[in-house]
């Protein structure tokens, strides 16, 4: 009999040629166990995806009692859904103005696709700026927009009128002009190896985009919805976009993503063209209905106010080991640097072997991530680094 393994090589379209090849039998908390037992801390969340865990019995419920009532009914917008319905008005209450109308889709990518279009359609303008070593999606949009070339080049041409400007970097901001429709950025960059905004660079980049009419875009699609101890990650610098986006978190394991702007600027997918934006399954019912359980997990367990304290037991542990350059954070969204990607591999296998899955970043393969549920307790916190520190200490010998 061909084994799962097998099947999964044969079968299963692969991203890399080295695949981690970890068989999950099932999933619970902040654990992945394998079909014989094996069991894993997982340090990765999906890469922050589940941010309260796997299979927690609200967000279980609310698919089972979702799916009861029904699926899928008809492409996105046309038919009141109450899970859509509940879940864009959660999320409005959250956000402040003018952020208060919800387009919902079925990932990240999409949700920049999104994006990108509104801002064009309302601003009449062609020119998308990002950031070098941003990260997007992979959809054709979203991957000319990415901050890497090494993963665009196979797959050009790309959309034209795109610029990359420098990240924290004041001055490049002057490109910034009455051509740009928008402007891209994520507060913290994840796939840079964490590397956050400057204090003033998002003012900065605010006020520039203000002054010439060109749209300010948040990607929180890694830190929203409470895993940097806020509950959106453009917070912790005073900052309102014009267009938020949204996802993995966002569907509570169940794939969902959404761009968020105010009424009067989503209103112009509705005419000149009509249907300016369409999805089938977008904000499928059941993928809201998870994510506004997940949601109401994180606001009523109140799993944002421990995130800094869980953090600090992350970088108390790790930090002094003498493999360790540098730690970058912003609450439970860490890189730990150990300058080496020989080190970083043979502490992501050491971690395959012996309870922990973690992994690094596409454009920082010197570092591994940390990105656990935030309901993992203190005590996991404490043992989950003390394997780490394990790994470290094999690789130091």
């Amino acid at each position: 009999m061909i084994s799962n393994r097998q099947l999964f090589l044969n079968h299963v379209a692969q991203t890399s040629d080295s695949p981690l090849m970890l068989e999950v039998e099932r999933a619970e908390g902040v654990y992945l166990f394998g079909p014989n037992g094996e069991k894993h801390f997982d340090l990765i969340s999906g890469v922050s995806v589940s941010n309260v865990g796997h299979s927690h019995p609200r967000v279980v419920d609310a698919v089972k009692s979702q799916v009861d009532k029904y699926m899928h009914l008809m492409v996105y917008g046309e038919i009141i859904q109450n899970p859509q319905v509940q879940l864009a008005s959660k999320l409005a209450s959250l956000l402040p103005k003018p952020l208060d109308s919800v387009y919902f889709l079925n990932s990240g990518s999409e949700a920049i696709e999104g994006a990108m279009k509104l801002s064009k359609r309302h601003t009449g303008r062609t020119e998308i700026i990002s950031f070098e070593n941003a990260y997007h999606g992979s959809t054709q949009g979203s991957l000319s927009i990415m901050g890497s070339e090494t993963f665009k080049h196979a797959y050009r041409p790309l959309l034209p009128d795109t610029r990359m400007l420098k990240y924290n970097n004041t001055d490049d901001l002057r490109h910034i002009t009455s051509k740009t429709a928008c402007v891209i950025a994520e507060p913290i960059q994840g796939e840079a190896g964490i590397n956050a905004a400057g204090k003033t660079f998002l003012r900065k980049l605010r006020e520039r985009c203000s002054q010439v009419g060109a749209l300010l875009v948040f990607d929180e699609i890694q830190t929203g919805l409470g895993r940097t101890g806020k509950m959106f990650a453009f917070e912790h610098y005073g900052v309102t976009p014009d267009i938020l986006v949204l996802a993995k978190a966002l569907g509570g394991g169940m794939p969902l993503g959404a761009f968020i702007a105010s009424h009067e600027t989503m209103w112009d997918l509705t005419n000149n063209p009509v249907l300016g934006h369409i999805t089938t399954f977008g904000g499928h019912p059941v993928s809201c209905a998870a994510g506004l359980a997940a949601l109401n997990v994180v606001l009523d367990d109140n799993l944002i106010n421990s995130v800094t304290k869980k953090e600090q037991i992350f970088k108390t542990i790790i930090g002094k080991h003498p493999l360790v350059k540098e730690i970058r954070s912003c609450g439970l969204i860490m890189a730990i640097e150990l300058g080496s990607f020989d080190k970083m591999i043979k502490l992501v296998k050491f971690g395959v072997e012996k309870g922990f899955i973690t992994d690094w970043f596409l454009f920082c393969d010197t570092a591994f991530r940390i990105s656990p549920p935030l309901t993992i307790t203190e005590e996991e916190c404490q043992l989950a680094a003390d394997l780490i520190v394990k790994g470290l200490d094999e690789i130091n010998r």
